[in-house]
């Protein structure tokens, strides 16, 4: 054991606070709607104070997030109350049998200091995400045979797994530390022909709670993008508008430099039907000069072959005469 502590647990309201800071953060423009879509799925996933910190490490601390720092001595505020208030109490049941059957203890009960369960072909669980605890250290003593028993603790819960098993199994998976001041739960027993199962699970409020406030932010993410939308959309609008008023307003003003075609000077805004009709002039002016050219052509090839005919019918009586 090095001594260290362990990282504290982020609790619900703590996750709330930080997503309520990226809602101020992006209403004042200091984050895009991209970079506060991904902070907010990372701080509604977040485990431990160490994964909230940097979410809003470069943005001021908010009215709403201005309260003391969680010391490592204090109790989390994950639960509806603190550690201290759950320890303590008459166990409600110490023992629970399954014979080809099954057993259950969930919800609001006392947990024993140690709690003994046997399974023979049937099941069991032990819930203690709503437990009280008759004391801080408690133990839950396993047997099962070609059964099996669910043992489910709160995240923040101290965990101690040292059950044996043959032909089957006995889960270790969920071993580890919690909060300084939450129980510490010791699983042991012997599993033949079965299976111990133990594992970290948040409470049903709490997962219930995560879920409206997801389905919330959700529905303002959707309100706030179209709200943007709408908004892009009414400056493209006032852009256009300004653009057809600018062109509509412009003065007429002549450029400088003749245009040798039109024989003038370049129009203003205002004279292009006066532009157009001019290249029309040109237009027509250039195929008219086009006519009288191929009619000058005609008419001189006409001309030369009635010379030509004219020459040949004269040299007709001389030879007959002759």
């Amino acid at each position: 054991m090095t001594g260290e502590l362990p990282p504290m647990r982020a609790s619900d309201a703590e996750r709330e606070r930080v997503a309520e800071a990226l809602r101020e953060a992006v209403a004042e423009g200091r984050l895009t709607m991209e970079e506060f879509e991904e902070r907010l799925e990372l701080a509604y996933t977040a485990r431990t104070h160490a994964d909230l910190e940097p979410l809003v490490r470069d943005l001021p601390v908010p009215a709403s997030m201005a309260t003391p720092a969680p010391q490592p001595s204090r109790a989390p505020a994950g639960t509806d109350a603190s550690w201290a208030e759950r320890i303590g109490g008459s166990a409600t049941s110490r023992w629970g049998l399954a014979v080809m059957g099954g057993f259950q203890r969930a919800g609001r009960w006392v947990m024993p200091r140690a709690f003994t369960s046997v399974v023979v072909m049937g099941g069991g669980e032990i819930d203690l995400r709503d437990a009280r605890f008759e004391e801080r250290d408690v133990v839950v003593r396993c047997f099962a045979l070609m059964g099996g028993i669910s043992v489910i603790v709160p995240p923040d819960v101290e965990v101690h797994v040292n059950g044996v098993g043959i032909m089957g199994g006995f889960d270790q998976a969920a071993t580890g530390d919690g909060a300084p001041e939450a129980p510490r739960v010791t699983v042991t027993g012997l599993a033949i022909w079965g299976a111990v199962a133990v594992e970290r699970k948040r409470r049903k409020a709490d997962v219930q709670r995560e879920k409206e406030a997801r389905r919330r932010e959700k529905a303002e993410l959707k309100r706030l993008r179209k709200e943007r939308e709408a908004e892009r959309e009414l400056g493209r609008t006032e852009q256009r508008l300004d653009a057809s008023k600018r062109e509509a307003d412009a003065p007429e003003r002549e450029l400088d430099g003749p245009r040798p075609e039109l024989g003038g000077a370049w129009p203003g805004a205002g004279g292009l039907a006066r532009e157009r009709a001019e290249r029309e002039h040109v237009l027509r002016e250039e195929r008219e000069n086009v006519l009288r050219e191929e009619r000058a052509v005609e008419d001189r090839r006409g001309a030369g072959e009635r010379r030509a005919a004219g020459g040949a019918g004269g040299d007709r009586p001389d030879d007959a005469a002759r």
